[in-house]
């Protein structure tokens, strides 16, 4: 009995240690199964990222007005409609029309490592493409791009880390414009800032279209804010039309051109809508907001990976329309063809 009782014992304490030994290794094994593997962790990590993906755009601005303030919330939209607001951090900057502030700011951006910056008006554009070629870098409200980046027998494509649209309206068209509206005018000066290189450009091409048509024209070249009032009244002096080109510095001292061309009587065609609500009578126009728009569209697909900037042609504005200023029109008794659209 003693010997078959010792045996009984035995055999529990067995099967008490095996029953131990299982209960561990279950445990062990769901321990195991709720630690994170590597692989789950970074699963886990690429889905927070996602989910918190935040793109960080810098945006250069030359100087606030009209047009250029229009440019910069079309683009805004267009990325914010496309991403979410969720998705983007903008670094808006204005420069204060100064073309070495311009560098000061991109000089941030590069530094700050952005993904992508817009530069608006072209001393925005040339100061990036003097600060960086690795950083994608759209312009907008730039007219030629061949001129503002000293680019020899330019076809449309930059081919570098830069690209953008053009606020190019039909340079020739403006000149039939001026045409229809004052057939009987001799004189037209061309007014314009010379530290802005499309502004030079322009007032170049339509100078060339004007002669044609048998004007006669002289440039009235002003170099900065400081001295456009006196430029100005010469210009107004001797002349039957002035012809203002789609120029930051006009556009930020309307109020200026339109105090002294409208008492001496002297009408002003503008390059863009913004201008020739403050000093003009007509201009063939785009809209600013839709250059916007088209340069966000662009930033998305640079963003997302969908394109390369290397690879993206300058986009110009799909439309232009002929508007008036209701206002200057009617206090020099000028009647506007049908088909201009009134500037509200």
């Amino acid at each position: 009995m003693k010997k078959l009782l010792a045996l009984v014992l035995a055999l529990c304490m067995v099967l008490t240690l095996v029953a131990c030994g299982s209960t561990q290794d279950a445990s062990d094994t769901d321990a195991d199964a709720a630690e994170p593997t590597p692989a789950a962790d970074a699963a886990e990590e690429a889905e927070g990222d996602a989910a918190s993906a935040t793109y960080t755009v810098g945006i250069c601005q030359l100087v606030q007005h009209d047009a250029l303030d229009a440019a910069t919330q079309g683009f805004k939209d267009a990325i914010v409609e496309a991403l979410g607001e969720d998705a983007v951090k903008f670094d808006e900057q204005n420069a204060q029309n100064d073309s070495n502030t311009c560098s000061t700011i991109i000089a941030s951006f590069v530094n700050e490592n952005v993904d992508l910056i817009l530069a608006n008006a072209t001393p925005a554009l040339q100061a990036a493409q003097a600060g960086t070629d690795t950083i994608p870098v759209l312009g907008t409200s730039v007219t030629e791009y061949g001129v503002a980046l000293g680019l020899e027998n330019f076809d449309g494509l930059v081919g570098t880390n830069i690209s953008g649209t053009s606020d190019l309206a039909p340079l020739d068209q403006q000149a039939a414009m001026l045409q229809e509206l004052f057939p009987e005018a001799q004189n037209v000066g061309l007014l314009y800032c010379s530290g802005e290189a499309n502004s030079q450009y322009q007032v170049d091409t339509v100078k060339g279209y004007l002669e044609e048509m048998g004007y006669t024209c002289e440039l009235y070249a002003f170099s900065d804010a400081d001295d456009l009032s006196a430029v100005c009244t010469s210009a107004a002096n001797n002349s039957d039309v002035i012809y203002v080109p789609t120029d930051n510095t006009v556009a930020s001292n309307t109020e200026i051109i339109n105090n002294i061309c409208l008492p001496a009587e002297v009408p002003v065609i503008a390059g863009e809508e913004g201008i020739c609500a403050g000093c003009g009578v007509a201009t063939l126009s785009i809209s600013y907001y839709d250059l916007g728009v088209a340069t966000g569209n662009m930033a998305v697909k640079i963003l997302t990976g969908e394109s390369n900037v290397s690879e993206m042609p300058i986009e110009y504005a799909p439309q232009f329309t002929q508007k008036y200023n209701p206002t200057n029109c009617e206090a020099l008794g000028i009647e506007v063809p049908e088909g201009y659209v009134a500037i509200e």
